[in-house]
């Protein structure tokens, strides 16, 4: 059993600028041992940039990272025995065949599992004895995939591995992904950044969400869920709103004689008693449970809305 951390990727205060142009602005997040987390956000949002980060491909601006509590840019060599790291544009030896290639990676990490490897290769239904030139981009994808998993890494990083697949390709990947997590009792760790929600919905613990360099929350999925609702005021007549919003009602719109908006710290009881106050003598009030993407949504134009009243118009760079 490998001795426990309570968090196996910290990021602080981690910025890295290109020029007068920020691709990260003072994230801040942590990965707790044994979650599967989503990095999401639009292309152009930072997740890459995060993500060589952390793998000490390139180096920050300014904060600083530690995965597995070793500093990122110090991260090198026996290091990478016990971190997985497989990337959409992943590099691979072309001329090699994958049993070749699965051989040749063997001596570089005590831990593989000869077992496992094996086990993988016939979930993935993996052609040994082709070289992986002739590999469709899925079948590539999938001996990326064993390769890392093999040794049974602790932290797992995984950089839109799912991007231009087909959908079988990509549930027999989140389903290795899975079985991997429940054979390792919660000993791997796995981050794995994509722009595509739905997908990150179906099996990670907690989400970070990145607009434009920033993260604008790092939180369990269970957690998040619970704090959000899309609120709905039916009134007996149109009326103003109140003065003085809360500044966790996100984006409130009126139309005719209803009122809608997001919380974003919905508590219960206490909350539904605030927004009655609020708004005395309302007909009815519903406080509705929201899907990702509608949470992201309003998030991300609440953001953007209070970027331009501050005037924020600084440019962020495409990672």
């Amino acid at each position: 059993m490998a001795d426990a951390i309570s968090d196996a990727i910290v990021a602080e205060k981690l910025s890295k600028r290109y020029g007068k142009t920020a691709a990260l602005d003072e994230v801040t997040f942590a990965v707790p041992e044994g979650a599967i987390y989503g990095l999401v956000g639009a292309n152009g949002a930072g997740k890459t940039t995060i993500i060589k980060t952390l793998m000490n491909i390139i180096r920050p601006t300014s904060g600083r990272a530690r995965v597995l509590e070793i500093d990122s840019t110090s991260l090198a060599g026996k290091g990478f025995e016990r971190i997985g790291y497989v990337s959409e544009n992943q590099e691979m030896p072309e001329g090699m065949t994958v049993g070749a290639m699965l051989g040749y990676l063997r001596p570089f990490y005590p831990r593989w599992d000869r077992e496992l490897e094996t086990r993988l290769v016939r979930q993935f239904d993996l052609p040994l004895k082709r070289k992986l030139k002739h590999l469709s981009r899925g079948m590539r994808m999938k001996a990326a995939f064993v390769s890392s998993l093999a040794y049974r890494p602790r932290v797992l990083v995984l950089d839109e591995p799912f991007s231009g697949l087909d959908p079988l390709v990509r549930d027999e990947l989140i389903e290795g992904l899975l079985d991997q997590s429940v054979d390792r009792d919660g000993e791997t760790t796995i981050l794995l950044s994509s722009h595509d929600l739905a997908e990150i919905e179906s099996f990670a613990s907690h989400i970070g969400f990145l607009e434009n360099g920033r993260m604008l929350f790092s939180d369990e999925m269970t957690v998040l869920k619970e704090r959000f609702r899309e609120v709905t005021v039916t009134l007996e007549g149109p009326r103003p709103l109140p003065m003085g919003l809360p500044a966790a009602w996100l984006k409130p719109e009126v139309a005719d004689c209803v009122v809608r908006f997001v919380h974003s710290d919905f508590r219960g009881e206490t909350t539904e008693a605030e927004v009655s106050a609020a708004f005395d003598g309302a007909r009815d009030i519903s406080f509705d449970a929201m899907p990702l993407r509608a949470i992201f949504l309003a998030i991300a134009r609440a953001e953007r809305a209070q970027r331009v009243v501050n005037g924020d118009v600084a440019g962020r760079a495409d990672a």
